[in-house]
């Protein structure tokens, strides 16, 4: 599966520190929530960009691997990620595990949902679902999750404003899910 990325960059044939340094640019030119692929060569690079990522507020999504070559998915966060979300209903990780009926709808990008979902999620990335509202039922109990609540909240909003109105926006959200994940690269 070729995961979707908005920017990639090359640190093939480099070692520590220039993966990260080369990095580190590149997410400076990048706006929040938008995926940076990195791909290098370098067996360290896995361990140090994700230790980079979190220091500094990114979030690592993954890396995949082809052949000698790594690509690391990395998402720009500002500080402001993780909120109080103002979406009424609500529900938590905890009564989400234990929910029998209705659609989750994962509104993180490709790449966040290729490299760990809930089982059976249906992915809809925020930029799509605007165009992808004829995907789901208006009937049915719509769960909307992200990585921590805020684009699940934008989501549950978009929704309901479509007409949706059992729409639930789950926090705090994929950042803190505790039940099993499932991988689709």
């Amino acid at each position: 599966m070729a995961v979707k990325a908005d920017i990639q960059i090359d640190a093939k044939g480099l070692a520590c520190p220039m993966p990260i340094v080369r990095t580190k640019k590149a997410m400076n030119d990048l706006v929040d929530g938008q995926i940076l692929e990195v791909q290098a060569t370098d067996r360290g690079s896995t361990a140090d960009l994700a230790a980079w990522a979190q220091s500094v507020g990114h979030q690592y999504i993954g890396t995949a691997e082809q052949g000698e070559v790594l690509y690391h998915y990395l998402r720009k966060c500002s500080n402001e990620d993780i909120v109080e979300t103002p979406f009424e209903q609500t529900v938590t990780n905890e009564q989400l595990l234990n929910l029998t009926n209705g659609v989750i709808l994962d509104v993180r990008e490709e790449a966040e949902y290729a490299f760990g979902h809930i089982t059976g999620a249906k992915s809809i990335p925020l930029g799509e679902l605007d165009e992808r509202l004829h995907e789901l039922t208006e009937e049915q109990a719509i769960y909307v999750i992200c990585r921590t609540g805020k684009r699940s909240d934008l989501a549950a909003q978009k929704l309901v404003n479509a007409g949706f109105q059992n729409v639930y926006n789950v926090v705090p959200g994929m950042v803190e899910w505790q039940g099993e994940l499932e991988k689709s690269i």
